[in-house]
């Protein structure tokens, strides 16, 4: 029974404690609730409307009502650049970094933000000096990112082989991919300045580091070329069948034309006939097409373009056979193929065109890098009714 008295004797005890803690919290939630600006809460609720301007007119209340606030400053800035406000933008980060009352860690996000608006302004040196400015600091790899698209931007393409080669994952396949690219990129600028011993370490240097590097061969294939050595131009550009055939279309012109300084016209001929056997491509069957037009005749041209068709058939193809058809042809007959002709190639302008395999940016124009993902080596010359057509 004593046992049972002071249980009785504790129960007050307790719902008093738990009701004392209950108006703490409240109180606490009440007075937090208070010390936030109202026109914070509306723009929460703007946003969550979908009501981007009228939001962004609530926070910079908010901001007026309570300068101190650094979370908000970044929403703001973020906001601005978003909308393409950059100047806004960069004005909100400014401030943020001149002020002495956050923490060194604000202070850096601050700095990447402020990168992050020069660069969507186009400020692009001014976003290098923010972005070296990170160098070495926690953010250093997302500053390098950055740095690099500067580069490649502005086409300094021996300051990105330095920062992409710093990147912890550097060695992988994807890294191997763009920093031979950029090696590419300066052979090809030391090729038009006939700086021959610069292509010759560049493109063995993107070879070193991607041996699959197609782009590479074509240099230096080019560089053997201007030098006057066909025979070796020629062995280099044959490589590229067994780095990646889908690229044999890209060396078929160059190929034929040092066949042609080497008096062996029909000898690089059959090896291109052959490559399109093994390797059924549009492009290179369009290459093949018009040499037989200029070199042997309509007849010969048709004849080639009906046997491809037979083994891949597709409609560009039949433009090609339609455009041959018109050349040999009795002159009763070409209306009516004209007539054809004009119909088919309506409905091959879609499907001549090129197609990243990354984003799926489409252009009538072949790249080595994308111009809407900014991926390398991710648009190959095959055209889209090709994609189509492979299981």
């Amino acid at each position: 029974m004593e046992i049972e008295l002071w249980w009785l004797l504790a129960l007050p005890l307790f719902f008093a404690l738990g009701w004392l803690a209950a108006r703490i919290d409240i109180r606490q939630v009440v007075h937090e609730s208070r010390a936030l600006p109202r026109s914070y809460l509306s723009g929460l609720n703007f946003l969550l409307n979908e009501q981007p301007d009228k939001a962004i007119d609530a926070f910079v209340e908010a901001v007026r009502i309570d300068p101190q606030t650094a979370e908000l400053h970044f929403a703001l800035g973020s906001l601005f650049r978003r909308r393409g406000e950059t100047d806004r933008a960069i004005r909100m980060h400014q401030l943020l970094i001149d002020r002495e009352d956050i923490t060194e860690e604000q202070r850096l996000q601050a700095l990447g933000e402020l990168g992050q608006d020069f660069l969507k302004a186009g400020l692009l040196d001014r976003a290098e000096a923010v972005f070296l400015k990170l160098k070495g600091t926690r953010i250093d790899n997302v500053a390098a990112d950055y740095l690099l698209e500067i580069y490649q931007q502005e086409k300094e393409w021996g300051k990105a082989i330095d920062i992409a080669n710093d990147l912890p994952e550097h060695e992988s396949v994807y890294w191997q991919r763009e920093v031979s690219n950029f090696h590419c990129e300066l052979a090809i600028r030391a090729l038009a300045d006939s700086r021959f011993d610069a292509v010759e370490s560049h493109t063995q240097q993107a070879l070193a580091i991607s041996r699959k590097c197609v782009r590479a061969s074509l240099v230096l294939g080019d560089l053997r070329a201007a030098q006057g050595r066909d025979e070796e131009a020629l062995d280099v550009w044959k490589r590229i069948e067994s780095q990646n055939p889908e690229y044999l279309s890209l060396v078929a012109q160059r190929l034929l034309d040092a066949y042609g300084r080497l008096g062996k016209v029909e000898q690089g001929h059959l090896l291109l006939r052959s490559w399109l056997e093994r390797h059924p491509s549009l492009d290179l069957l369009d290459e093949l097409f018009h040499w037989e037009i200029e070199k042997v005749g309509p007849t010969a041209a048709y004849e080639l373009v009906r046997e491809e068709l037979r083994r891949n058939p597709t409609l560009l193809g039949l433009d090609k056979l339609l455009e041959a058809a018109l050349l040999t042809v009795p002159p009763s007959y070409r209306n009516d193929i004209e007539l054809v002709k004009q119909l088919i190639h309506g409905h091959t302008r879609q499907v001549a065109r090129y197609r990243c395999e990354s984003c799926g940016f489409k252009a009538r124009q072949f790249y080595w890098r994308c111009p809407a993902c900014g991926g390398w080596e991710t648009y190959p010359p095959r055209r889209t009714e090709e994609f189509d057509l492979t299981p």
